[in-house]
């Protein structure tokens, strides 16, 4: 998964045409996470590049092979009603040698990635996708940026998912690099695609003296606002995207601190270059980025309600699913409310399959002004969030607790 590399970023590619195959293939890989020691083994979620661009249009046919031994499910991110490839309610895990040809809908623009980690305990390595506006804005960068983490022993030793992690400590990394440097200009707008590619923290990303402008979260657009102290906070498995003016003088470097809930490092430096501003000053305040098409309004009074308890003996591992029945089922075109408990000690991550949905307010009587698909629950906490089943088809309900030991559970949910 070799990048073209200008000052340490990628290469914004140009979008694939639409109706071209894309080529998936799981494969062990290695990485270096320390200087010295050997190259880290891990699963490699390959694809043509390093990041893929799509046009928005008709459905993406893939192509997916396995040459690991054991078997895989692609889990996506941020794709709503793709039922036809959503794993294991649709399409059973690929046996090791095997290949799968199915679908994906590309129903609008934004920022997405897909993993192999639903049911195995390895480190792997995810894939981003992007899928342009039809109207891109006005910007000078296009940067995509996927933080990971393992933990290793001393010894370099990797620590499985699911294990416990007494004598080792994290390592994250940038498009699978540590310290990753961006060469920039002054004046130039980015557009940075925060993808939290983390197994299970939460983290928070900062860039320190600019203003960070949010534009889309969770692969759907919002309406700007600036990042409260230029820091965007991620679940696991959350995406940002952020549009940032670089004002920071000539020969400065400004750095991207990640923070993990107990410690700041730094992942990233924009380095700006000695060379003339772009132009002579920062471009006007961005316009939202165009909607995909989500309902503006959700009828909340004739919403069918369903409680779910995250942490509950109903969620099961994945090799278990199959057997489990639905946390609901629903009739299309309906509004869902669905009230979330975190019976877990520890906070929780939640994610909905197959569509967004919107935090709703305390009261019940509105939301937060942007969708999600991901959220992260405090221990005994209660959050409901609300949306339309649009599209027919079984999707997974996702659950784990925020810390590396923890197994990740399933439920899963059907719309008629």
């Amino acid at each position: 998964m070799g990048a073209a590399v200008v000052g340490g970023g990628l290469v914004p590619a140009k979008a694939t045409t639409v109706g071209q195959p894309l080529p998936l293939r799981v494969r062990k890989g290695s990485l270096a996470f320390r200087t010295g020691q050997a190259e880290t083994p891990t699963w490699l979620l390959d694809g043509p590049a390093p990041v893929t661009r799509f046009e928005p249009g008709s459905p993406l046919a893939v192509s997916l092979q396995n040459d690991l031994s054991l078997p895989v499910s692609v889990n996506w991110h941020g794709l709503d009603g793709a039922a036809a490839a959503e794993p294991l309610t649709a399409l059973a895990p690929l046996a090791a040698g095997g290949k799968a040809e199915f679908t994906v809908p590309l129903r609008g623009a934004g920022t997405f990635f897909a993993d192999v980690r639903l049911h195995n305990s390895e480190p792997s390595r995810a894939l981003p996708f992007i899928v342009e506006e039809a109207h891109p804005p006005e910007i000078d960068r296009d940067e995509v940026l996927l933080l990971e983490d393992i933990w290793l022993r001393a010894n370099g030793m990797v620590v499985p998912l699911e294990m416990g992690t007494k004598d080792a400590a994290p390592i994250y990394s940038v498009n699978g690099r540590i310290l990753r440097d961006i060469a920039v200009h002054s004046n130039e707008r980015l557009r940075l695609r925060f993808i939290n590619g983390c197994q299970r923290d939460v983290v928070a990303i900062k860039i320190e003296g600019l203003e960070v402008k949010v534009m889309a979260i969770d692969s759907q657009p919002c309406e700007p606002f600036p990042a409260r102290n230029s820091a965007l906070v991620l679940p696991p498995g959350g995406r940002s995207d952020a549009f940032v003016d670089v004002t920071s003088l000539p020969g400065s470097n400004v750095q991207i601190l990640l923070h993990n809930g107990k410690e700041a490092r730094p992942i990233a430096r924009l380095v700006t270059s000695n060379e003339a501003p772009v132009r002579p000053a920062p471009l006007p305040p961005a316009p939202p980025l165009p909607t995909n098409g989500l309902p503006a309004q959700l009828d909340l009074k004739s919403a069918q309600r369903f409680d779910l308890a995250i942490g509950a003996s109903e969620w099961t591992p994945a090799n278990a699913l199959t057997a489990s029945p639905p946390a609901f089922h629903i009739k299309a075109g309906r509004v869902v409310v669905l009230a979330l408990t975190n019976r877990i000690r520890l906070p929780a991550m939640f994610h909905l399959h197959g569509h967004h949905f919107r935090l709703l307010d305390r009261l019940d009587d509105g939301w937060k002004p942007y969708w999600l698909d991901t959220l992260v629950l405090q221990p005994d906490e209660t959050q409901r969030i609300a949306f339309l089943a649009e599209y027919t088809g079984h999707y997974l309900l996702e659950s784990a607790a925020t810390d590396w030991a923890a197994p990740r559970l399933l439920r899963w949910y059907s719309v008629e």
